[in-house]
């Protein structure tokens, strides 16, 4: 009963570590939400009776499994339930629609695929099945259930492919990414162990579960013995009264995340907006130095900011304790076990929170160098005290909200529509969204003048995700190209259209 932390790290699988949190202190909860809460010790029985149901309806281990499920207690249950039997888990962000849902079920060859029936107004149980999905279940309100006494021998092969993430790339499909338990483990490790976090916090997950965040804050959790508070549709200033209500001390998820946290303080200054709160912290989007200066200064809490991908959890990560300057100006350090080295300006990855490469064997003979480090397309340099400084991509991708967004999947569909003659989709420096995302448009000749709200519309019908939709847009005369092959310089627009940074206080 003396397992410390950093002991429980070296659990093979997600499984092994459920039980040996289950064993340590079974009372205590893992999971709190509105009036619910779900201690450690249920955590284990709840899921393997998930578990001996899912069994009974013919998923085994290296079944494949998709789910598309918000952020509740039964998502973890269901997620522990197939850790539990071994098989192969592809969970869906819950907004996604057609277009990734589609290519997800059928690049993973999924054989079930959980929903949440009609939530937040979408029908998923019918858009599965018009996507021609098998094995379609519903798992919201009831999950299945069954007799353990029927289940095989948990699984003990930790390095074992059981986890495909969906990541959006240069390319307007998005990419699946493989895991496997100890990747996940070792991601939520390196996350807990670099926070300086205690059995005494109480953290919370305001994103989505299915996002590779989940496992990884999750794996924090079994790790210390600490509670989360799960919120499945996140909005401030609402969700306030459940972080005052249950004591929050850590929050947070990405640059979005510290934006709203800080104009809900900056509308009662002198008086702290959760009172627990010590600490916010994520990653997943670019921080301006500035924010981190507001969010001390006005909340009275540390920030910690940290670098991270769904390729790789978790690569860097800010020390509470670390120097301001250090908090507001770099990713924070690598931790033991993960090599960063920088070849021509690009960040390369090698340890075992790595991903084992793509779904896609193309994408995966291509993610790797000789060496076998992880080729993450950002661009930075690390500092003579090993701080890691992002500089730039070279992927074509936006991050808004932390969530990755293809800019050639717009630019697709844009292309499509008779007032466009060209267009480029690039992403601006934005405070609350870590980045914005912004149409850049030639106008076709003779045709009428577009507005934001033209582009919104033909894009909504198009079939893309609202969370992928422009918030800009510029009309110009003729796009900056290069002198060879015309490619569009987008640098040059980033520089023109990118406002100047702006300084509180």
């Amino acid at each position: 009963m003396n397992e410390s932390p950093h002991s429980l790290s070296s659990a093979r699988t997600l499984w092994d570590l459920v039980v040996r949190r289950a064993r340590l202190t079974p009372d205590r909860p893992v999971f709190l939400q509105a009036d619910r809460r779900l201690t450690f010790g249920e955590l284990r029985e709840k899921a393997e009776r998930v578990a001996a149901g899912l069994y009974g309806m013919g998923v085994r281990p290296g079944t494949v499994v998709a789910w598309q499920l918000p952020t509740r207690i039964e998502t973890a249950l269901l997620s522990f339930a197939l850790a539990r039997l071994g098989a192969v888990q592809s969970p869906v962000i819950p907004y996604y629609r057609d277009r990734e849902v589609g290519f997800a079920l059928d690049r993973s060859r999924a054989e079930f695929f959980a929903v949440p029936g009609v939530w937040r107004g979408h029908d998923h149980t019918e858009m599965a099945r018009r996507l021609g999905a098998k094995g379609v279940f519903e798992a919201y309100g009831a999950l299945p259930d069954g007799d353990p006494a029927v289940l095989p021998a948990a699984p003990t092969d930790g390095t074992a492919v059981r986890w495909i993430y969906w990541t959006s790339g240069t390319t307007s499909d998005p990419k699946g990414v493989l895991h496997t338990d100890r990747s996940l483990i070792a991601g939520g490790s390196c996350l807990a162990h670099a926070l300086r976090l205690t059995p005494d916090d109480v953290g919370s997950m305001a994103f989505p579960y299915a996002h590779i965040a989940g496992p990884d804050y999750t794996v924090m959790l079994l790790l210390y013995g600490f509670p989360a508070v799960l919120f499945e549709h996140f909005a401030l200033p609402e969700a306030l009264a459940e972080y005052r209500r249950h004591g929050v001390t850590v929050a947070g998820g990405s640059t979005a995340f510290y934006s709203m946290f800080l104009a809900e303080q900056r509308k009662r200054p002198g008086r702290k907006v959760i009172p627990s709160l010590r600490l916010l912290a994520g990653g997943g989007a670019p921080k301006p130095p500035e924010l981190y200066y507001s969010v001390v200064r006005d909340m009275g809490v540390q920030l910690a900011h940290g670098y991270g991908m769904t390729e790789v959890p978790m690569i860097t990560m800010g020390d509470p304790e670390d120097t301001p300057e250090h908090l507001a100006t770099t990713e924070g350090r690598p931790p033991a076990g993960m090599q960063v080295k920088i070849v021509d300006g690009e960040v390369r990855l090698r340890g075992e929170a790595v991903c084992q490469g793509y779904l896609d064997p193309a994408q995966r003979a291509t993610a790797f160098d000789e060496e076998g480090f992880l080729r993450t397309g950002d661009l930075g340099h690390l500092t003579d005290s090993g701080h890691l400084v992002l500089t730039g991509r070279l992927k074509d991708v936006i991050i808004r909200k932390g969530e990755n967004i293809s800019a050639k999947e717009i630019e697709d569909l844009l292309a499509v529509h008779p007032a466009v003659g060209d267009a480029a989709v690039i992403g601006l420096p934005d405070a609350e969204r870590g980045e914005l995302v912004c149409a850049v448009v030639e106008q076709a000749a003779n045709a009428p003048g577009l507005t934001l709200s033209d582009v919104i519309a033909h894009l909504r019908a198009e079939g893309l995700s609202v969370h992928k939709l422009p918030e800009r847009l510029e009309v110009v005369e003729a796009l900056p190209r290069n002198d060879t092959l015309r490619k569009v310089l987008k640098y040059k627009l980033r520089e023109r259209f990118s406002a100047p940074a702006r300084h509180d206080g």
